[in-house]
C-alpha cells in the first residue's frame, strides 16, 4: 500500500529525473514526446548541426523512405533552398538539389513518391513536414523544418519527425540575407548539407566499438570529400 511519504516522494523523483535528463542534453519535448522513435539523423552545415528524430507510428511509409535516403547518403551535398524566418527552412529534392551526382541506388529511391500520411500532429517549430505538389501523394524527398507555428499546414502536409538538437543552428539560418522569388523566401548563399550521419539512441556499444565507429565515419567523410573534389574537377571547363 502506498504511503503519504511515497506520494510525496514520487513527484520529487520525477523532477530529479527530468533535471538529470536536462543536464544530459535531452530536451523536455523529447522526454515527453510519445511519437518519437529511437533513430536520429544529423545534418551538418557550416552554421552547425541539426539533429532530428522520426515519428514511425505517425507516418511509417514516409519515415522509411526518408531514412533510406539518409542511409544511402542522398542528402549529402544537398542544400536548404528556402529559409523563411518564422515559417520554414526547406531542404531541396535530392534529385535536383545535390552538388554531387546521384548514383543508381540514390536515383531509384529519390524518384519514388510516398502517399500523404496526414495526421493530427501540429505544425510547430522544430517539426519536420514533407513538401509536395497539389497532388496529396506527390511527396518525394524535399521536406521542411518548421521555424514557427503554421496551423494552416495541419492535416494538409505529412508530419514525420522533429528536431531534437540544433535549434540554435536554425536561428542562425533565419538571420541570413534572403531574396524573394515568387512565393519562396530564399537565402542569398547556398546552405549546403556537407555531410549526414545517423545513429540509434538505444544502441548499446562499448567505448572501443564507439571509437571504431568514429574512425570508420571519418574515413567515409574523407572519401566522400575526395570524390566530391574529383567530381568538381571533372565538371570544370
Amino acid at each position: 500500500m502506498a504511503t503519504v511519504v511515497d506520494a510525496v516522494a514520487a513527484p520529487r523523483r520525477c523532477i530529479l529525473l527530468l533535471f538529470i535528463l536536462l543536464l544530459l542534453g535531452v530536451s523536455v519535448a523529447e522526454v515527453y514526446d510519445p511519437h518519437l522513435g529511437t533513430k536520429r539523423v544529423v545534418f551538418q552545415t557550416k552554421y552547425g548541426d541539426i539533429e532530428f528524430g522520426f515519428y514511425p507510428k505517425v507516418a511509417p511509409k514516409t519515415v522509411d523512405h526518408i531514412f533510406k535516403l539518409v542511409r544511402l547518403g542522398a542528402y549529402n551535398t544537398n542544400h536548404f533552398f528556402r529559409v523563411d524566418k518564422g515559417f520554414v527552412a526547406q531542404v531541396a529534392d535530392v534529385m535536383g538539389g545535390r552538388e554531387a551526382p546521384v548514383n543508381e541506388e540514390q536515383r531509384q529511391e529519390g524518384e519514388k513518391t510516398v502517399p500523404g500520411e496526414f495526421s493530427k500532429v501540429k505544425h510547430v517549430r522544430g517539426i519536420l513536414s514533407m513538401g509536395r505538389y497539389s497532388d496529396p501523394d506527390s511527396a518525394a524527398s524535399s521536406f521542411s523544418i518548421l521555424l514557427g507555428s503554421a496551423p494552416h499546414l495541419d492535416e494538409q502536409y505529412a508530419v514525420f519527425g522533429k528536431v531534437t538538437k540544433g535549434d540554435e543552428t536554425l536561428s542562425k539560418l533565419e538571420e541570413l540575407p534572403t531574396r524573394t522569388e515568387g512565393m519562396f523566401v530564399m537565402p542569398l548563399e547556398r546552405i549546403t548539407i556537407m555531410s549526414t550521419y545517423y545513429y540509434d539512441t538505444e544502441a548499446k556499444v562499448s567505448s572501443s566499438n564507439c571509437e571504431d565507429e568514429v574512425i570508420i565515419l571519418r574515413k567515409r567523410l574523407m572519401l566522400a570529400d575526395k570524390l566530391l573534389q574529383q567530381q568538381r574537377t571533372a565538371l570544370l571547363p
